[in-house]
């Protein structure tokens, strides 16, 4: 079975760059039948908020990217000690004690001889007398993973063949001094133990995937395939991560993104594929990793709009209801005020402009060279309430009383009712009117 997995860590709002590979793993078990693991990396037990678990698990939802079953890290932490016992008696994790400055005083006199800044494994040398002596000048021991110096190779789902030599790599530290477990151990044993077929995630992990399979390997299990994704810049190439606080999915939920929209965008971009608006079904039936590439893929906000636009004015008006009659839209007028103003709205939030325009009335524009005409046109209009002929009366009487016709007819009226250069058609508007404010 295709099984694959989320695992974002609950210490802030999930953004797009976050939903590009939670969509990339969901598709993939939805094409094959498998299942979709959300897995919450919280073993930073301060940094981890509950408040984070819960955005996290409303944003999927409200995306539609349902999980099969939750998992969370700080509930295995008993199964991490047990992996890592074994690694000591294997002669795998070694500790070592070195302080950041002292590591960062070796890599640069590697750098200045012209030598990659990898870990010279001290550690390895050291005897249980040095290290009982370094722990009482009050050092605190950590643990490394000793990689077997050889070339790790895989073929990525999107990068084709790749090749690392482990001798070109740092052995990774996977568990902190106070005894926090690391993102690349906790998921080497999750992967294994939860079956894990298949990872979709960014390119900048590439170097970990080679490490975690030699982690897998050696605690028994079978590396999943693997892809790395695209890393997304802004729309002129800019690094997003900037930026990337304004596009938690949060803020583009409130901000009135259509999940839809958001969805049709994030499974195509970079593809080759045309963007539009599509079912999950519809998205997972067309998904292939092969169809995506290694250059650095632009995201722009701003495409998100038309979507939003295209999706939300087809709704049928069932699927909007609710929120019409929230707005305070009396029921014998909701069908047509949704008929009226769906063409004339991106966002759903648009639809109370519009109804505040009808129901209370618009602030009117009026040309100083219009003012005359609009005060004189305005006698001319009955008060409410107006039927579908309204308009065209109205405007027909305001011809043959002043002999206007045409655009200089139409629009200063336009503008005067519904204080707007453009809209629906003035004989749909007429009948949802209840005040004008220019009389």
């Amino acid at each position: 079975m295709t099984i694959t997995r989320f695992a974002p860590s609950p210490t802030g709002n999930i953004h797009v760059g976050n939903l590009r590979t939670a969509l990339f793993n969901y598709l993939i078990a939805r094409k094959n039948g498998g299942q979709f693991i959300l897995r919450l990396d919280d073993t930073d037990q301060e940094r981890s908020k509950q408040e984070y678990v819960d955005g996290i698990k409303r944003d999927l939802d409200w995306l539609g990217l349902h999980w099969d079953r939750v998992e969370r890290q700080s509930l295995r932490l008993e199964r991490y000690a047990e992996v890592a016992a074994e690694l000591r008696a294997n002669g795998r994790f070694y500790e070592v004690f070195e302080t950041p400055t002292e590591l960062d005083l070796k890599r640069k006199k590697q750098l200045n001889m012209g030598k990659p800044p990898v870990y010279d494994r001290t550690g390895l040398n050291l005897s249980e007398a040095d290290k009982d002596a370094l722990r009482a000048e009050g050092r605190q021991g950590y643990w490394r993973f000793r990689l077997d110096h050889e070339r790790i190779e895989w073929h990525d789902g999107i990068l084709g063949d790749i090749s690392i030599d482990a001798a070109s790599v740092s052995d990774p530290v996977l568990l902190r001094a106070d005894g926090q477990v690391l993102y690349t151990f906790a998921s080497s044993v999750d992967d294994t133990d939860m079956a894990v077929t298949d990872i979709v995630r960014g390119s900048d992990h590439v170097t970990n995937t080679a490490t975690q399979i030699q982690i897998i390997k050696s605690i028994g299990g079978t590396p999943p395939r693997f892809a790395h994704h695209s890393l997304l810049t802004g729309a002129k190439g800019e690094e997003l991560s900037k930026r990337i606080g304004a596009l938690s999915l949060k803020d583009l939920r409130e901000g009135g993104v259509a999940p839809e929209a958001l969805l049709g965008l994030m499974a195509r971009l970079g593809s080759g594929q045309p963007v539009g608006l599509a079912s999950l079904d519809e998205l997972a039936d067309s998904f292939d990793l092969s169809n995506f590439g290694a250059s650095p893929t632009k995201f722009d906000a701003d495409d998100l709009w038309p979507l939003t636009r295209e999706r939300n004015q087809s709704l049928p008006f069932y699927q909007v209801a609710d929120r019409i009659a929230e707005l305070g839209v009396p029921a014998d007028q909701a069908e047509r005020f949704w008929r009226v103003a769906s063409q004339n709205i991106t966002r759903l939030e648009d639809l109370e402009a519009w109804w505040q325009i009808f129901s209370q009335g618009a602030d009117p524009q009026i040309d100083p060279e219009d003012a005359d005409f609009i005060a004189q046109a305005m006698t001319l209009l009955p008060p409410p309430p107006y039927t579908d002929q309204t308009w065209s009366e109205w405007t027909s009487a305001v011809k043959e009383a002043t002999g206007r016709k045409g655009k200089g007819l139409f629009m200063p009226l336009r503008k005067a009712v519904t204080g707007q250069a453009h809209g629906p058609d003035m004989s749909d508007v007429m009948p949802l009117i209840q005040v004008v404010k220019a009389r």
